[in-house]
Parts: structure tokens; sequence; C-alpha cells
């Protein structure tokens, strides 16, 4: 069954953090959602009493992101979580064979704890352009995709063909619109080119509803995550928008 939730890193950033879990979760709940995309904790006992506030509130998180890869692992499994995320941060320029090299480590490792691996396509990140998303997902077999609808739009990629090509091997969705700023800035100052925002503010022409109908066609039964980066009021309100926009579609 379908589970709605928020990719919050843009609530933490126009409230300075996440000072308590709960809070948050009993806000998301109340405008209707699942839960939030990623459990967290500094050590296991953080980890396990911070799934216990989700599961207490009736709230779930879609994977696990702990200090080391091999704790993340290990939440994952002992959570019942079926994906972690791909390192990507800071192997900007690595070689990309080398980084898919790397990758296929890291997804034997994870598959060791019964765990899948997704790449989180992202402007700035080693896999940006649809080339490289494309290639990395021929080179890394063993990958699952995240598929960010935003960071792929920006780079001028095609979503409904990627999550047509891709649908069996998707983890989870990243759901966020795009507005332009300033479009003569360089793609490696992307956040000076774009701002990632409401999926109702979109100005690059997103195809929300043909994604939506290809996850219901094919019958997605997993996370359907809205990640607003930057929000320019509340992000409960925007959240709420399209979290009504996206079920009224689906």
């Amino acid at each position: 069954m379908v589970k709605f939730g928020v990719a919050d890193y843009g609530v933490d950033v126009w409230e300075g953090g996440n000072y308590c879990l709960e809070q948050r979760l009993l806000k998301l709940k109340e405008i209707g959602y699942d839960g939030i995309e990623r459990l967290k904790g500094q050590d296991l006992s953080e980890a396990f009493n911070n799934s216990i506030t989700f599961h207490r509130n009736g709230m779930d998180f879609a994977c696990a992101d702990m200090p080391t890869p091999e704790f993340t692992f290990r939440c994952a499994a002992a959570f019942g979580k079926s994906y972690v995320w791909m390192p990507s941060k800071g192997r900007e320029n690595l070689d990309i064979d080398v980084y898919c090299r790397r990758c296929r480590v890291f997804a034997e490792a994870g598959a060791y704890y019964g765990v899948k691996c997704a790449l989180h396509n992202h402007m700035g990140n080693r896999i940006e352009s649809q080339e490289e998303l494309e290639y990395f997902m021929k080179e890394v077999p063993q990958a699952t995709l995240l598929l960010d609808v935003g960071h792929l739009a920006g780079v001028g990629g095609d979503n409904l063909y990627i999550l047509e090509k891709y649908f069996d091997r998707l983890s989870s969705i990243h759901l966020k619109g795009v507005v332009k700023k300033d479009m003569d800035a360089p793609m490696s100052t992307w956040w000076n080119k774009y701002r990632l925002c409401s999926i109702l503010e979109d100005q690059l022409g997103i195809d929300f509803k043909g994604i939506l109908k290809i996850l219901k066609k094919r019958n997605y039964d997993g996370w359907i995550l809205v990640e607003h980066d930057t929000h320019l009021r509340s992000p409960y309100e925007d959240l709420k928008e399209a979290l009504d926009y996206i079920k009224a579609n689906f």
C-alpha cells in the first residue's frame, strides 16, 4: 500500500533543525502524512527510541540514515526497511567508473543485510544528468533508484521515460517543483539557478499528473515523498497543498 511521506530537509531549513521529532510527526500526521523519509540516530539507543516515537504516533519511515554505512544497513534490516541511500555527497569529482565500482561494493554490503541501495539523482552530485543516471544504472545493476523529479527536470531529463524504464528498480520517489532564478548561473551553483519548491509552484513543466498516472497504473506500493527544499511560508501549508494535489490525482 502506498505511503505518503515528507523528505523533511526543507522543513529543517525553514525551522533551523528538527528540535522535537514527535512534534514534527504530529504536525505532519495532522495534515495527512504517513511519516518522514529517514530514521536517524547517533547510536542504537537513539535509533531504537526514535523508532518507538514513530510507531507510538501511528507514523512510519521509509529508510534509515545513521552515522556509518554498516550501522545504517543494520538498522534498516532490524526495522524491516527495504532500502538505504547510496553515498553521493562529496564525490562530485570522482571519475564515474570509480564511483560506480565503489557503489557496487556498497550495494554488495547492503545485500549482505538484505537491504537495497538506492541512487538519489541530484544536481551537483556525481550522478547528475540523465545520461549519467542511465550509465550508473547499467554499471551498478544491484542498485535501485530514488528518483528525484525536480533534480532530473533541472538538468533537462525526462522523468516519465526514466520512471517507466526503471520502474521495477524504483525504491521511492521525491516530488518537488522547480522555480527559475538566474538561468545564466552555471550548473555548478545550481542553487543560484533554481529554487526547489512546492510542486504547485513548478515552472519547468514537470508532468506530475503523468508521474502519478504511471505509479498508479503500475500498482506502485512504496513511498511517495514530498520534498520542498526552500519554503517561503510555513512548510506545513505547502506540504498540505501538495498532498491534497497528489491524492486528488493518484
